[in-house]
């Protein structure tokens, strides 16, 4: 069984209404962390920056505004499949993305196909590997 889904997409830097850039950015998915994706920036002189968040986050942001805290996600016309806008916010700094959403879409067809929306928790025994996790995040906080 294939236990990832990679994609590249070009999405514009948006630095301010007059100025933006194309960037590549790769797509990541994986099953051994199934409600997440992973988006790596390229920007120009600096090393490569990945953020990682919810799939349904970025599901939902296509189609309607989503996201509260630090990545918002939405489409430039909700009234069409066209642009959609990723602004990820580190305290008072942000950064803004814009990305063509058909292959947004496709890559999300992929990860659907390898892990379905809503059966990511029967790939393995989710609380258990929270718990391990959880134990050794606190073990190196103690320490």
């Amino acid at each position: 069984m294939r236990e990832s889904v990679q994609a590249e997409v070009l999405m514009s830097f948006v630095v301010s209404e007059e100025l933006s850039f194309r960037i590549p950015v790769e797509l990541g998915y994986e099953t051994r962390d199934p409600f997440a994706v992973r988006m790596t920036f390229h920007l120009p002189g600096d090393a490569p920056v990945t953020w990682t968040f919810g799939r349904e986050l970025l599901v939902d942001g296509i189609n309607e505004p989503a996201g509260e805290g630090d990545v918002r996600i939405e489409p430039a016309c909700p009234d069409e499949l066209s642009d959609v806008s990723i602004r990820l916010r580190v305290g008072v700094d942000q950064a803004v993305f814009r990305a063509s959403a058909p292959p947004l879409v496709a890559f999300l067809d992929r990860t659907d196909r390898l892990v379905p929306l809503g059966q990511e928790s029967t790939l393995g025994d989710f609380d258990d590997d929270l718990d391990e996790a959880l134990g050794r995040i606190l073990a190196e906080n103690a320490g």
